[in-house]
């Protein structure tokens, strides 16, 4: 799959939930491997922040990222509906410290994005595949974030709040395809009890009964509840009367946690790249959506370049006898067993390592050890394997070495290795040259790498 932007721009235009202030975003088209940027226009030298979870400064209310200082606030709806939609690569403009509320959703990002449309761009998109279990939890608030391999990126949250009109509720979301349908137009919502502390800290200016639902559950006195309408340019309510307070009726019964789904994948966006696995929050918020987004980039980081999933049950693409009749080489030279993924511009293959390896007997025959120039052989055979299976007569061609250039050896690769290579092309075969970057992975781990550039004749 491709990287994907927007075909255009454009701009929704609102006041800000906590500030109130009339406020423009405008989202853009960027190019490929920008990921999300949110630039400030109204400040000096028009800062960008970079949409990423260490950039997050404050989560109470809301997702808050700076660079120096420059900030902007509740960000996520917004970066939500670009990750659910697949977009990769967005500039965001906006005019003050944060995105306008609209209608306390997603929809209308939506709604826009699909009007204006998604172009595909060059670049692969750079999935980052979950392999094994990786976890958050906040023992205070029960809060936990776990996510397991999956075939695709699914969520789903469980919320359990002390309240009796939304005591225990969960939400998942088992295709993105459905986010603009079951998820994108649920909204934002607060308890009665939480506003009064968050008008004492200057927060919630822009709130009302068209961006949020209000849940009015614990009765307090007409006075109390009165003063906080006042507060809230409301219309005044029984304080008898409990329930929900809105001015449009609940979409869904757990519109509440479907809301909480949606921020999820908005702070799972600060992540910097798509994701492929299972999502399972228990009572998720923004501060331990943010501890996991932080957590999965240093997982990233350490695993920069995954290896592809090789499952040896599963037929190859070419056998060995197919390799011969592509490749002149033979034994004890011919270096890929088979090949199990061929795309245009991408190949893996596989070499499993025994110890009746004829270069064992020479190199480090008390210590065998597989020779790195012979790695490097071996990728250069797969990605020889990838150019001569887009040629007419492949058989009548040979392909040579003509450079070879940033070599690393990482670690040791011995008997009862399985090597999986994975190589690339960079550009474009042109006049029979190709450039490839080459990775030689044992496990989840690389063990040799190599960028190398070749010629193919026809010689035959």
């Amino acid at each position: 799959m491709k990287q994907k932007t927007l075909k255009g721009s454009f701009s929704l235009f609102g006041k800000g939930l906590h500030t109130g202030l009339n406020l423009t975003v405008t989202f853009n088209p960027a190019p490929e491997n920008t990921g999300y940027k949110i630039q400030r226009i109204d400040l000096e030298g028009q800062p960008i922040i970079d949409a990423i979870a260490e950039n997050v400064i404050d989560t109470q209310r809301g997702t808050v990222l700076a660079k120096g200082d420059a900030r902007v606030s509740t960000v996520e709806h917004g970066l939500s509906a670009l990750y659910a939609l697949g977009i990769d690569n967005c500039l965001i403009q906006v005019n003050g410290p944060e995105f306008p509320i609209l209608d306390g959703s997603a929809i209308l990002y939506v709604n826009k994005i699909q009007e204006i449309g998604i172009e595909e761009q060059n670049a692969p998109k750079d999935y980052y595949v979950i392999r094994k279990k990786i976890e958050i939890k906040d023992e205070q608030t029960g809060s936990c974030i776990t996510i397991l391999p999956d075939d695709a990126f699914t969520i789903t949250a469980m919320c359990s709040f002390e309240s009796k009109f939304i005591n225990s509720q969960f939400a998942t979301l088992d295709d993105p395809k459905k986010y603009a349908t079951e998820i994108a137009s649920a909204r934002t919502f607060v308890f009665v009890r939480d506003i009064e502390p968050l008008l004492q800290a200057n927060l919630i200016k822009g709130g009302d009964l068209d961006n949020a639902i209000v849940i009015y559950e614990r009765q307090t006195t007409q006075e109390r509840l009165d003063m906080l309408a006042d507060m809230l340019h409301v219309e005044h309510r029984d304080a008898t009367d409990l329930g929900y307070i809105q001015h449009k009726p609940l979409q869904w019964e757990n519109e509440c946690t479907r809301h909480k789904l949606l921020d999820i994948i908005g702070d799972m966006a600060l992540i910097g790249k798509p994701i492929k696995g299972r999502i399972i929050a228990t009572r998720p918020g923004h501060t331990i959506n943010n501890k996991f987004a932080r957590q999965m980039r240093k997982e990233i980081r350490k695993h920069e370049i995954q290896a592809p999933i090789y499952d040896p049950n599963e037929e190859p693409i070419m056998d060995v006898n197919r390799i011969r009749e592509l490749l002149p080489h033979r034994y004890p030279m011919q270096l890929v067993d088979k090949v199990v993924e061929l795309g245009a511009t991408t190949i893996v293959g596989i070499k499993n390592i025994t110890s009746n390896e004829p270069f064992f007997q020479g190199h480090f025959p008390q210590e065998p050890v597989m020779p790195g120039v012979l790695q490097i052989e071996a990728m250069a055979q797969c990605g020889g394997l990838l150019v001569l299976n887009t040629l007419e007569e492949p058989e009548r061609w040979s392909t040579y070495f003509m450079k070879i250039d940033d070599v690393k050896f990482r670690q040791k690769v011995v008997p009862g290795d399985t090597l999986i290579f994975k190589v690339e092309l960079l550009a474009p075969v042109r006049h029979g040259i190709s450039s490839m970057k080459g990775y030689v992975f044992v496990g989840d781990h690389v063990v040799s790498e190599a960028t190398f550039t070749a010629q193919i004749v026809k010689n035959k």
